[in-house]
């Protein structure tokens, strides 16, 4: 029944999403970007939606008070894909770091790209930064949220990879707070696997702080994520 209820969400999760690219496409040209990620938002709420109802997969948000209403820098540990795109609705207006080959993916990619993103190349890692630093800047200064996967890679439930500091760094540049996120989405949608187990992927948004010193934050973060995964 498991492997059912997968092939189903699947079968909806994936033509949906190229549906909906589809759509991007041809009408995100034409509205603002504002309206654009309020648009787009539509398709991960549903994504949402028919993951618990054909694998029984629900969504629960601790913390959403430490929300602050002023533009900050969000970080998050990588487990899965779930969180690629859960992201998108659950902060507005969001920016997204990622790596510049998922643009040229058909249609999701192109569609993504009118959601403005910040594209990096990982092979450059020099001149990444330095992009990451000054369009972060821009999307702060335009008031947007700024996402950053700090371990650059999705790491096995339970585990925590080393953070990067550039989030934390961009934080501190602009005088805006970090708002840390842990998650245990592995749990239930393991990365590079088909099956998906039913379950509760809890988001736990923690309290929001300035950065006085990137290292330091970027550890104190990561132990903060361990202690989360392993309560």
């Amino acid at each position: 029944m498991i492997y059912l209820r997968s092939g189903i969400f699947y079968l909806g999760y994936i033509s949906s999403g190229v549906l909906a690219s589809i759509l991007a496409c041809l009408i995100g040209p034409f509205i603002s970007l504002n309206k654009r990620l309020k648009l787009f938002s539509l398709w991960p709420r549903f994504a949402n939606w028919f993951l618990q109802l054909t694998c029984n997969i629900k969504v629960e948000i601790i913390g959403q008070e430490n929300l602050p209403d002023e533009p900050c820098v969000i970080v998050s540990n990588h487990q899965g894909q779930w969180e690629t795109f859960s992201m998108q609705y659950l902060f507005h207006p969001l920016c997204t770091l990622l790596k510049r080959e998922l643009l040229f993916i058909p249609l999701w990619g192109w569609a993504m790209k009118m959601l403005n993103p910040i594209a990096i190349n990982r092979s450059r890692p020099k001149d990444a930064l330095i992009q990451t630093l000054e369009q972060g800047s821009n999307r702060l200064n335009d008031g947007m949220f700024v996402l950053f996967f700090p371990e650059g890679t999705r790491v096995e439930a339970g585990r925590v990879g080393k953070y990067a500091r550039s989030g934390f760094e961009l934080a501190k540049q602009n005088n805006v707070k970090v708002i840390p996120l842990c998650h245990n989405s592995g749990d239930c949608w393991p990365a590079h696997k088909f099956i998906k187990k039913p379950g509760t992927i809890k988001l736990y948004i923690g309290s929001a702080f300035y950065v006085r010193d990137s290292k330091e934050s970027a550890n104190e973060v990561r132990m903060w994520v361990e202690k989360k995964l392993s309560s």
